[in-house]
């Protein structure tokens, strides 16, 4: 038995997912409500006999692996570890090479260093109970409540050197990995705490395992800094860590928005605020690592960063990184001389108006740099466009591109042919256009994905409709829809259930079919198949459009033989 079926073999799947959605029995399934959409009723189902799910109003499904890398955003190797720990399975037994061997040794070294710093952040906590400076400190200066105090697992460091230290090397950890986790130093022979008469502030991984620390003085002291963070680790990179997103995922799942802002105490004032969907960047500029971490729960990311120069460069900085991305990034606008923090206190509205006034990253990059050079001389113009164009030629859509070119020529005063002449010189901007929305890039949008998963349910339990898949292409379909298609088209009398897409479109069909009858079944394959060829159609037509710009005389004819292909393919399924 592998890993993944030993895991499989202990865990059941509705346990699994009743940690993270409420479940109520529903004949043989059971159903809740979606933890990636708002809805109102349940259509979210977990199938015990197929050990499976499936999320009917955003398309999702698959075994207790897949639900744990959409839930928890972690790669498959993340959910392995996770599902490992909850079912007690070691997965060092089933490495078995001398590779294999070095590899188990490292990762029992890692879950030692995690276990290190969990038990740090456990006796911080119970000397923070001791230490009345530090509570009243926590409790009237930053008002926070106990509830928060507990969230966050604030702590204290003593001022004695090697307090904690001493207190781990009782419990059987050896001073080597206590400096490995960041935890403790040495220095001619003589062992120290890392962190000493501090606040501590725990940094958590995604999953909400401690790998660090934020560490701020009580007592103000210039000679030495303010906030100093845990050394580099094997747990702990700065350039990745994202504070406070193992609490707000949920938050932001929900709301479909993440805002980002700079410091670890702003995203505390407001989880307490009752904001949850907010994080910090860990008192480092913005990443790629930073916002892919945050792409895996959401696509619009609203910056809230301190409205001063040195935040609002930061801001700036970020824009490309989000664009090559895909994300859809926009600027929380903070009132001069404030932080969120600040603003939170005093008028905690003003934070949620502040957030739900978010203004788009090229409109605010555009009035921004328009506030800082001279738009009526000739030089100005130069470098605005120029730097403004950067950005622009990065827009995935040529429709908002076009708006772009339009905004600019009118803060210029120059015709839209210039504006466009000079956008155009840019190789970038070609490049981007003719990948806009195309089918081969997999970005089938959710509401495409769930019609081609309820026509293939259907295709499945019924020979007839799985006809009607004959002449469709196979790129009209996202994977792993395409396959299944593929093999529909191949055997329409036959159906797929071994594999777990397989047995999620069972589930589907079960769920919403069973008792339709076959006439009925057939108005609704026909109305599905409208849309979904009609959605290709249009995309494909668009990409072709895009290529027509640059293709001779020859290819255009090869280009408008294809768009003749697509209108036909149109009109076949349009009156269905």
């Amino acid at each position: 038995m592998d890993a993944v079926a030993d895991i499989k073999a202990k865990l059941n799947i509705e346990d699994v997912v009743s940690e993270y959605v409420e479940l109520k029995r529903s004949g043989r399934n059971f159903k809740g409500l979606s933890p990636f959409t708002s809805e109102k009723s349940p259509s979210f189902m977990v199938s015990p006999e197929k050990q499976i799910w499936h999320d009917f109003s955003s398309g999702k499904g698959g075994d207790m692996f897949s639900f744990i890398q959409e839930v928890e955003g972690v790669d498959f190797k993340g959910s392995l570890d996770m599902l490992a720990r909850k079912a007690g399975v070691d997965l060092s037994q089933y490495q078995t090479s001398k590779s294999s061997g070095s590899s188990a040794a490292a990762a029992k070294a890692k879950e030692r260093q995690f276990a290190a710093v969990e038990d740090a952040v456990t006796y911080y906590q119970k000397e923070l109970l001791k230490h009345t400076p530090a509570l009243k400190y926590l409790r009237e200066k930053r008002a926070y409540e106990k509830q928060t105090i507990l969230d966050f697992r604030f702590g204290y460091s003593p001022l004695k050197g090697d307090a904690l230290t001493s207190h781990l090397i009782i419990k059987g950890y050896d001073i080597g990995e206590l400096q490995k986790a960041g935890l403790s130093g040495q220095r001619d022979g003589r062992r120290y705490d890392m962190f000493r008469g501090r606040i501590m502030i725990p940094l958590l991984d995604p999953q909400g395992r401690p790998v660090g620390f934020t560490a701020r003085q009580l007592v103000d002291n210039k000679e030495s800094p303010k906030y100093i963070n845990t050394p580099a680790t094997q747990l702990y990179d700065k350039g990745r860590q994202v504070f406070g997103l193992s609490q707000a995922k949920e938050a932001i799942r929900k709301s479909g928005y993440v805002v980002v802002v700079e410091g670890n105490l702003d995203v505390v004032a407001s989880h307490q605020a009752g904001v949850a969907q907010v994080v910090a960047s860990a008192g480092t500029a913005l990443t790629t690592y930073h916002l892919k971490s945050l792409q895996r729960f959401t696509g619009d990311v609203r910056v809230a960063f301190d409205d001063d120069r040195a935040g609002q460069d930061a801001a700036e900085r970020a824009i490309p990184l989000a664009q090559e991305l895909g994300i859809e990034m926009s600027i929380v606008r903070i009132p001069k001389g404030k932080d969120p923090d600040e603003l939170i206190k005093e008028d905690v509205k003003a934070w949620h108006t502040a957030i739900e006034s978010h203004q788009y990253m090229v409109d605010w990059l555009i009035d921004r740099i328009a506030g800082d050079i001279d738009l009526a001389s000739a030089q100005g113009k130069r470098q605005f466009t120029t730097k403004i164009f950067g950005i622009i030629r990065m827009l995935k859509d040529s429709v908002e591109q076009e708006h772009y070119a339009q905004v600019v020529a009118q803060k210029t005063g120059s015709s839209i042919e210039t504006v466009k002449d000079k956008l155009a010189t840019q190789p970038l901007v070609k490049k981007r256009l003719k990948r806009v929305n195309s089918p081969d890039d997999k970005a089938v949008d959710r509401e495409q994905r769930v019609r081609e998963q309820h026509l293939l349910a259907i295709s499945m339990k019924n020979k007839d409709v799985a006809k009607k898949l004959g002449n469709l292409p196979l790129d009209m379909f996202s994977e792993p829809a395409r396959a299944t298609a593929g093999f529909l088209q191949q055997h329409p009398g036959v159906s797929p259930t071994e594999t777990e897409y397989g047995k999620m479109l069972l589930l589907l069909f079960e769920e919403y079919y069973q008792d339709t009858e076959d006439h009925e079944l057939i108005y609704q394959v026909d109305r599905l198949l409208s849309r979904l060829v009609s959605t290709y159609t249009n995309i494909k037509k668009q990409v072709l459009a895009n290529e027509m710009d640059d293709a001779d005389e020859s290819k255009q004819k090869t280009l408008l033989s294809a768009v003749k292909n697509l209108d036909d393919l149109a009109n076949q399924f349009s009156a269905r």
